[in-house]
């Protein structure tokens, strides 16, 4: 089993495990600090969505840090039962992780469950960060000014995304390149 550290919050320092599956790579501390240090203004009640949840890295960090709501998807059962074996032991309530594919989710998903913030960091080179954006877009399951975290290999492309939406921050960390986006 792996590891995956909170940064900040409520459970700062707490050690999470995580599978050792394929494509199961979390976002490292230093970039979590800085993602988190974007969104800290808007934190606080936000509800979060987390599209490809594997260790958890974003969404249980975005629950330490006070959000108001996260859902965690992946469409992993083992990953599943471990983030809600944390979400449990860590006394997360206004967390759930549910199983499922990110791509399916967001087609069938409900319009009336607006999100503030939502995460997007698919496993690297599967090709999903075009269609997710997409389907995100045309789905209504954006708040008025929403965020939009994208997280890619430095090799891909930024996706094409809605005309309405701004990149506000964007940096490089070794192999990976960040994005938080604005969505009107």
């Amino acid at each position: 089993m792996n590891q995956v550290r909170i940064i900040g919050g409520q459970h700062r320092g707490r050690r999470l495990t995580f599978p050792d599956l394929p494509g199961l790579r979390p976002t490292g501390d230093r970039i979590r600090e800085t993602l988190f240090n974007w969104l800290q203004p808007l934190l606080p009640g936000a509800r979060c969505l987390d599209l490809f949840a594997g260790s958890g890295a974003l969404g249980l960090e975005a629950a330490s840090r006070g959000a108001g709501e996260v859902l965690l998807l992946d469409q992993s059962p083992q990953v599943v039962q471990q983030l809600q074996g944390h979400i449990a032991g860590l006394g997360l309530n206004q967390a759930k992780a549910v199983q499922a594919d990110a791509l399916g989710w967001l087609q069938a998903a409900p319009p009336k469950c607006a999100f503030d913030i939502v995460f997007i960091d698919p496993p690297f080179g599967a090709g999903l960060l075009q269609p997710c954006c997409q389907q995100l877009a045309s789905s209504g399951l954006l708040a008025e000014n929403a965020r939009v975290y994208l997280e890619t290999d430095v090799v891909e492309s930024l996706p094409f995304f809605s005309r309405e939406w701004q990149i506000l921050r964007e940096k490089r960390s070794g192999q990976v390149a960040y994005y938080l986006l604005a969505c009107p």
